[in-house]
């Protein structure tokens, strides 16, 4: 008889089952189940490194804490696939980030052990003190957990649940810092090399051993906290520790992949009260050699052979709209050497990793913090700089305010390009790039601009920064179709002009972006059938081409616009307003994002659920 493949994994699917383990069959479990991801995720691709990282962590939380009822928010969300597997979903992960399927992050309606959504950087901590303070209030006995790692510590949001929950000194909360030294990109900033310092410092290893010491007799510990904790730190550190500045009891640090000792702490620290920081040190991608040695392209790697690590990816027939944003970045900066680059933690994911190893000096990467890199660039943007602030479109709505005071009303100089503009896919509803054009259309002062293709991307980049004012730029996920850009001189395109790519009788259809290529199979489809469509390309959601729009409405009955957005305040909506205010008696058909949460699954199966995709399209045109 074949004996199973995984002795123990395949026995487990709760908590509660967990917690009958022994010490020796936990070990073996977290290795069963830190090779169960790998083997997953090599046939279905999701955030492997980070996830790899957090084995023990995750187990060691669930073996101590009574979870549903003691609460673990996950900061970021891609660091849970343990999580979710100890929780009853192992077979379910198989179909993680798949139309239908589970997440790749917490959802509250997913699983009542998913305390918090978790798509974004840095909101663990707040959260968490929020349903720590709810528990004080309402008289129950609740343990609560914020694990933020992956260099969400960065963000501002992280400082300011901190500096709250530190003056609450009686509300119990542990903050768990799952310290890898990596976000997605290498970790950047001050807060970087404090931890380091802290890591490194023998005084702090000297003040650990006894710190645990003392914890092995808890009568004990309560009486070194009250007497001697703070005042010890401060005299073998000889400064004053950040956290505990802040009011939060500091331990550790400590080997995040020792689950002996992750156990016995964590269950010393549920008998601390107050607000308290266990400081972890794991490493990402741990127990995979491919993604221990580049942690980088192992965040999310794709699909690959499990026993050899070799990446298994398709051939790209066109550059990707990061490479384009790169490449363009530096062929503008040895133009003009006003031209600097800015990101928020993302110089991979972006593209603009390229200039920060060719010209270090005129590339930033502020960390996860893209309201302070908003306002960094305005800043610079305010003492003669040219600066291309370069952020998904969704981590974008984070800054919003900074983009109105900033640099808006002020008109300065920022270029913003909106990388994952539209359905980005598999991540979901907390990474989709749905409202840019909808949010940023009503700011005075601000042109936005949606390319096509590669080379009006880099056109638009040039155009942008001739432009003098607030700039925007927003263009999808993944690839181009195949559209010569390289080496190619900058052209201007008049800002606030369309372009009309077909004639036709009848029916015409307005596309923005790289909804135009959808639209030119379906206007082909058409043609086979007779029906002899227009196609125009607005390349502007902000000025609109009124001009443009006056022509369609003169010659066309029947008017279709195409948006990867949302309807509601979008494109569409523009359009239809205007042509209404200027007597349009025709039908005019909008397609775009619905207004509802668009969950997870490919670019285009996403397209097909919201009516935009080419079959969509055609079928909108031969109504």
């Amino acid at each position: 008889m074949t004996e199973p493949k995984y002795q123990i994994l395949e026995r487990i699917n709760s908590p509660e089952e967990l917690k009958q383990l022994s010490t020796e069959e936990l070990r073996t479990y977290c290795e069963e189940l830190r090779r169960y991801i790998i083997e997953a995720c090599s046939v279905n691709p999701g955030h492997l490194a980070s996830s790899l990282g957090t084995v023990e962590l995750a187990t060691a939380l669930h073996y101590v804490f009574s979870t549903p009822e003691d609460k673990i928010v996950w900061d970021v969300g891609h660091q849970t696939y343990p999580h979710k597997i100890i929780t009853g979903r192992r077979e379910a992960f198989l179909t993680q980030r798949k139309k239908g399927g589970i997440s790749g992050f917490p959802r509250m309606d997913e699983s009542e052990y998913d305390a918090f959504g978790g798509g974004h950087a840095s909101v663990s901590i707040s959260a968490a003190f929020g349903m720590a303070k709810a528990a004080e209030l309402q008289g129950l006995k609740q343990h609560i957990v914020a694990v933020i790692g992956d260099g969400a510590m960065t963000g501002g949001l992280a400082f300011e649940g901190l500096n709250n929950a530190g003056a609450s000194r009686k509300t119990d909360l542990l903050v768990i810092l799952n310290d890898n030294n990596i976000a997605i990109d290498h970790a950047t900033g001050a807060l970087k090399s404090y931890l380091v310092k802290i890591t490194s410092s023998h005084h702090y290893n000297r003040l650990k051993q006894r710190v645990w010491a003392v914890l092995s007799h808890l009568p004990a510990l309560q009486r070194f906290l009250q007497k001697a904790g703070t005042a010890t730190k401060q005299v073998l550190l000889h400064n004053s520790n950040l956290f505990e500045s802040l009011n939060f009891r500091y331990f550790g640090p400590i080997d995040g992949h020792n689950l002996p000792e992750l156990v016995r702490t964590l269950r010393a620290l549920k008998q601390v009260k107050g607000p308290k920081l266990l400081h972890v040190l794991t490493t990402k991608g741990k127990g995979y050699t491919p993604a221990e040695q580049d942690q980088t392209t192992w965040h999310a790697p794709g699909c690959y052979n499990a026993e050899t690590g070799e990446r298994i990816g398709s051939v790209h027939k066109a550059d990707r709209y990061q490479d384009v944003f790169g490449q363009t970045m530096i062929d503008l900066a040895k133009e003009d050497q006003r031209v600097v680059g800015i990101t928020a933690a993302m110089p991979s994911g972006c593209g603009l990793q390229q200039m920060m190893q060719q010209m270090p000096d005129r590339a930033f990467d502020v960390g996860i913090a893209e309201g302070h890199a908003v306002t960094f660039a305005a800043g610079l943007a305010a003492s003669g700089m040219i600066p291309y602030c370069a952020i998904y479109s969704t981590f974008m709505q984070r800054a919003y305010d900074n983009v109105i005071h900033d640099v808006a009303i002020q008109n300065l100089p920022v270029v913003f390009c909106l990388d994952r503009g539209g359905l980005v896919g598999e991540d979901g509803a907390t990474h989709h790039g749905t409202f840019d054009m909808a949010a940023y259309a009503a700011i005075p002062s601000l042109t936005i601009a949606a390319p096509r293709n590669e080379l009006e991307l880099r056109n638009m980049m040039y155009t942008a920064k001739e432009a003098g004012t607030p700039y925007m730029i927003r263009y999808p996920r993944g690839t181009g179709e195949g559209v010569a850009w390289r080496n190619e001189p900058f052209s201007l395109i008049p800002t606030g002009r369309g372009e009309e790519l077909r004639a036709g009788e009848r029916v015409a259809v307005l596309s923005i972006g790289t909804t135009a290529h959808a639209v030119g199979k379906a206007l082909d489809r058409a043609a086979e059938k007779g029906i002899r469509g227009a196609h125009y390309d607005l390349r502007f959601v902000k000025p609109l081409d009124t001009a443009l729009l006056d022509e369609v409405a003169a010659r066309y009955e029947r008017l279709i616009t195409v948006e990867d957005g949302s309807l509601r305040g979008g494109v569409g909506e523009a359009v239809t307003a205007y042509l209404h205010e200027k007597g349009y008696q025709g039908e005019i058909i909008r397609l775009g994002i619905p207004d509802r949460w668009i969950r997870h699954g490919t670019p285009q199966e996403l397209h097909k659920e919201c009516g935009f995709d080419a079959e969509s399209i055609y079928e909108a045109i031969c109504k």
